[in-house]
Parts: structure tokens; sequence; C-alpha cells
């Protein structure tokens, strides 16, 4: 060999050497470049992992607000439902208590009555539409004394007849709707 092809084979030998010193340093760097891109999509699906699980708390609550609402309305509608006779049945109380009073007095002659007997009539038809709406009589005579129910205007001694705590006269009627009150009973109890 001569000192030329000596020379080239050296050449190539070190040209090789350091071709794969850089063929080995990129791949390192390329390993390394690859475990980067790994560590952050790692990091970026655990915190889209997080928006997405927090993203569902805000759904479920906000279902279940919706829920709740729904819930609400349907309960106050129920409600109005079953209360919307209320305001008329407190301004139709004094007109049935004007009726009462009407056949409650005495009269005389035919023509007064058939005068009564239209009144008593009127007064049934009115009774009968209240009944229809809910709006019943508070049963207060001889009935234990219920300051929800009655509003005592006076008070007597109790008897063997009357004991402690019962009505012993009712000096206006009192009605409710359902369950509510729209007018406690006026009454007299024996203490």
């Amino acid at each position: 060999m001569s000192d030329k092809e000596k020379k080239a084979e050296e050449v190539e030998e070190a040209f090789s050497a350091e071709t794969n010193e850089n063929e080995s340093t990129e791949a390192n760097e390329t390993v390394e470049e690859i475990d980067n891109e790994n560590v952050q999509p790692v990091s970026e699906v655990e915190d889209l992992k997080a928006q997405l699980n927090e993203m569902e708390d805000k759904y479920l609550r906000a279902s279940a607000e919706v829920t709740n609402m729904n819930n609400r309305f349907r309960n106050e509608r129920q409600m109005l439902q079953k209360y919307r006779s209320q305001d008329l049945g407190k301004k139709l109380l004094p007109a049935l208590d004007n009726l009462e009073r009407a056949l409650a007095t005495e009269v005389e002659g035919e023509q007064n009555e058939s005068l009564k007997k239209g009144v008593e009539m009127t007064l049934e038809s009115l009774r009968f539409a209240m009944q229809e709406e809910g709006i019943e009589e508070i049963p207060a005579q001889g009935a234990t004394f219920d300051p929800t129910l009655h509003q005592a205007v006076q008070t007597v001694p109790a008897t063997e007849e009357h004991p402690a705590e019962t009505v012993v006269q009712v000096l206006q009627k009192g009605y409710k709707l359902y369950d509510r009150v729209l007018r406690a009973s006026m009454v007299v109890v024996a203490q």
C-alpha cells in the first residue's frame, strides 16, 4: 500500500468514526427530544382530564339545579292552582254571612215566605259553589278550642255542660280553604 492509500484509509476511518460519533450524538439528542415530547403530552393529558372532570362536575351541578328549579316551579303551580279561590272566597264570606242573617229573621206573609225561600236557595247555591272550590266551614260549636282555627272573643266560666277549653257559642262562622284558614271562627270559650 502506498502512502496515499494509507492516508485515504486513515481519513476514511476517521470520517467513519466521526460519523458514528455524530450519529450516536444525534441519536441521543433524538431520544431526549422524544422523552421531552412524551413528558409534555402526559402532563397535558392530565390537565385535560382534570378540566374534563371539572366540566363534568359543573354539568352535573347545573343539571341538578335545573331539576330542582323545575320541581319548585311545578310545586308552586300546584299551590297556585289549589289555592286559586282564596281571594274570591274571602270576598264572598260577608255575603254568605248576610244571607244567613237574612234567613234568621222571622217573616210573615206568603210573599215574604217566598222571598225567604229564594234567599235560602241562593245561600245553598253559594255554599255548594264554595264547597266545590274546597272552601268549607270550620266546625266550632262544642269543639275543643284551637287557636289556629278559633278566635276567642269572650270567655265564660266552665260548667259540667261546657268543660274548660270548649267552644260555648259561635259568634261568627269561620271558613278554611283545604288546610288554610280564610277566616277564624269568632267564639266564646269556657275557662
